[in-house]
């Protein structure tokens, strides 16, 4: 008899929702993923072959199925979050927060494909080896698609992380002196 995946669920819960709000960015539709997706599990956690792979890259195909009709919906909305969004009046602005953002920004701006390798190698915490067994191709197709996604994205933030960082410090300066 095979074991239960979801034996230990805490530490598969927290990588689970990692990866889906590396796709989704934090907040509700992550949670509503995450939940979806361990509702299905336990429904079909009879069905689980460890021959098959991990239990993190189970619920990840999972999740997978059920991230596709939030993506859909959004495609149909507006761009990803702004940075007028992101700056409440009277909150501070950390260097990380506009960080974030921009990381966020110019994940959203490179194909899906590239985002997925990226939401499953550091929003999962998945090897390179796990990914391909996930996707299908070999590990080092993965390595080489993961380093390109990754100089894609060092070139995004080398052209726009200035341009976000300092519209974000000045939406920042207009409502801390608007309030003042």
């Amino acid at each position: 008899m095979p074991r239960d995946p979801l034996a230990n669920p805490q530490p598969l819960i927290r990588q689970l929702y990692a990866y889906v709000a590396y796709v989704l960015g934090d907040g509700p539709d992550a949670e509503d993923v995450t939940s979806e997706a361990f509702e299905r599990a336990l429904r079909y956690r009879a069905s689980y072959d460890p021959a098959k792979g991990t239990p993190i890259a189970w619920l990840i195909g999972i999740a997978r199925r059920c991230i596709g009709p939030y993506v859909a919906a959004r495609r149909e909305l507006a761009e990803p979050a702004a940075i007028d969004e992101a700056v409440a009046p009277g909150g501070d602005l950390s260097d990380r927060s506009v960080t974030k953002l921009a990381v966020r920004q110019a994940v959203a701006a490179i194909p899906e494909r590239d985002r997925e390798l990226v939401a499953l190698r550091f929003g999962a915490d998945l090897t390179c080896r796990q990914i391909g067994d996930l996707l299908g191709p070999k590990t080092n197709a993965v390595e080489v698609a993961l380093h390109r996604a990754l100089v894609k994205l060092e070139s995004i933030l080398a052209e726009e992380g200035d341009a976000v960082r300092n519209t974000a410090q000045r939406r920042y300066s207009r409502l801390t002196t608007d309030h003042d």
